[in-house]
């Protein structure tokens, strides 16, 4: 069965092919930052124009490359939540419009389930049962996941997600835009022992997330050092490594706590902050101590992409779900509401 999946959840239009007796067959991402990057920030109706732009060539193109026409597609997946509610309407408007023209089945997928599904594309893919940690711009959550559509909320951010602090931190240091790979980077230069910010919510039990606080911190140790004339820039520097350091040892003491109450052995990590490189090497040697491994997509299907959403799609598809000839979009939808395959 070939699966095409269409992501327009936000700023990235991706569409991809997958086949259950070949894999990835295909899967090209149009990224939309040059786009919003005078406004500092993802404008939702100039994303929304932007994938009524490109989805058409886009599906073309990935047909042209796998060497398809549209009679060799058995199935159309698409993002219908959660998301920015325009850029939503226009991949499922587009994906069911597809399909009806096809004569095949539709389904609208969960977001946060194709990140979750996307170290499945590996080949060392993880076996259920595990425990998933979703780190993203817009969410983080703490997942015990017992099969597809069989999941458990361990935890959640009750303020802002990982990515979404790491995003506001560096729009206050003046950093470039997107903001969460900028002050990754810029990390690197940073001094690990000249200052130590709080670990949110770890000195209580739980499994839980607070980062709201962290730009704060980072902002009041940003205006004190300039008030004391210290160098800008080894300021940001170190600021930056602070942040990332506190974030990452958080994220860690939580995955150990939900491994422990769970007593699994395997943990995907995915979503757009687990490309991050220092949350990577200490997950891997956390987990080391503990005999068991963590499982990862490639850094190319971290960030939004429609092979996540094809290859959820086709988990689904094959299973009989579909959707009737209407379609729905949900910008905001539990996880946990998903039924069963």
């Amino acid at each position: 069965m070939r699966v095409l999946g269409i992501e327009t959840s936000c700023d990235e239009t991706g569409v991809a092919l997958y086949a259950g007796d070949g894999g990835l067959l295909a899967h090209a991402v149009y990224s939309q930052i040059a786009l919003h990057a005078d406004y500092g920030g993802v404008v939702p109706e100039l994303a929304s124009r932007d994938h009524v732009r490109k989805l058409a060539p886009m599906v073309r193109q990935l047909l042209d490359e796998a060497g398809l026409g549209a009679g060799d597609v058995h199935g159309v997946a698409y993002t219908a939540g959660p998301g920015l509610a325009g850029a939503l309407l226009v991949g499922a408007a587009f994906g069911r419009s597809l399909a009806w023209g096809w004569g095949v089945p539709a389904l609208g997928v969960h977001h946060m389930e194709g990140h979750l599904l996307a170290p499945l594309l590996e080949d060392e893919a993880p076996g259920f049962p595990f425990v998933a940690l979703l780190v993203s711009g817009g969410h983080t959550q703490l997942v015990e996941v017992a099969g597809v559509g069989r999941y458990r909320l361990l935890g959640e951010s009750i303020d802002d997600a990982a990515g979404e602090a790491f995003d506001k931190t560096a729009k206050l240091l003046g950093l470039g835009y997107p903001g969460g790979p900028a002050l990754a980077a810029l990390a690197e230069q940073g001094d690990p022992e000249r200052f130590r910010f709080p670990r949110p919510m770890t000195d209580r039990p739980g499994l839980d997330f607070s980062f709201s606080g962290l730009k704060t911190y980072a902002l009041t140790t940003w205006q004190q050092g300039c008030e004391a004339g210290q160098a800008p820039e080894a300021l940001k520097a170190d600021i930056a490594r602070a942040f990332e350091d506190a974030v990452v040892d958080t994220l860690l003491i939580k995955c150990r706590r939900a491994l422990d109450q769970t007593g699994s052995r395997t943990l995907v990590l995915a979503g757009g902050v687990s490309a991050n490189r220092r949350l990577r090497a200490a997950v891997d040697a956390m987990m080391a101590e503990r005999g068991g491994r963590a499982h990862y997509p490639r850094p190319e299907l971290c960030t939004d992409n429609g092979a996540m959403i094809a290859y959820a799609g086709w988990q689904r598809l094959r299973a009989g779900q579909h959707e009737g000839p209407g379609f729905e979009i949900h910008p905001r939808w539990p996880m946990t509401a998903l039924a069963p395959v």
